[in-house]
């Protein structure tokens, strides 16, 4: 079976994006297509980034970085929630993914981002740094707004048409993870 991560990637306290990936997970869960699992990046307390060796080299010495390439090398693809903090990805994202290296490769990866104007600015510098780890990420994107998608900006209430958004997104990622087992299996 496909495995799907769905990764919150903030570890703000009080952070919005806790709602949203339960909100994406719930929806995810109801399908039959794939296993879904919610990945929270807080739960494995990755420090900034502390490998003296680079991770294209595989060689993980921490026990935490250990346990994150575990994790993520069980899975085919991705959706990332993310904020935008100041026209980019959170630095706590940013962090988890440079932690690792072939543990994305040639898996697919799909995007919901929250923020003043969708988070879509976060989402295009993520699409760049997926392009370097070799993972394919799909057009479809989920674009919560904090002025439309929450109420006073911290309680999520996303309108009708984003479930959609989501679903949507959820198939192309299925869809490319799947195509995607031939080149991780070659």
């Amino acid at each position: 079976m496909t495995r799907i991560a769905i990764i919150l990637g903030s570890t703000r306290p009080g952070r919005n994006g806790e709602a949203v990936a339960n909100w994406v997970y719930d929806i995810a869960k109801q399908r039959s297509d794939a296993e879904y699992e919610l990945v929270d990046i807080a739960e494995y307390k990755l420090p900034h980034l502390d490998e003296a060796i680079p991770p294209s080299m595989g060689q993980y010495s921490q026990p935490h970085t250990k346990a994150w390439a575990e994790k993520i090398a069980s899975f085919d693809g991705f959706v990332f929630v993310t904020p935008e903090y100041n026209h980019s990805t959170s630095g706590a994202l940013k962090n988890a993914i440079d932690f690792l290296f072939a543990e994305w490769n040639n898996k697919a990866a799909g995007f919901v981002s929250y923020g003043s104007v969708g988070g879509t600015r976060a989402v295009e510098h993520l699409r760049l740094i997926m392009g370097e780890l070799q993972v394919a990420d799909v057009r479809s994107q989920v674009a919560l707004s904090l002025f439309t998608d929450f109420q006073n900006f911290s309680q999520f209430t996303p309108g009708p048409h984003q479930a959609d958004a989501v679903t949507t997104t959820l198939d192309q990622v299925v869809s490319w993870s799947k195509a995607l087992a031939t080149v991780r299996n070659a």
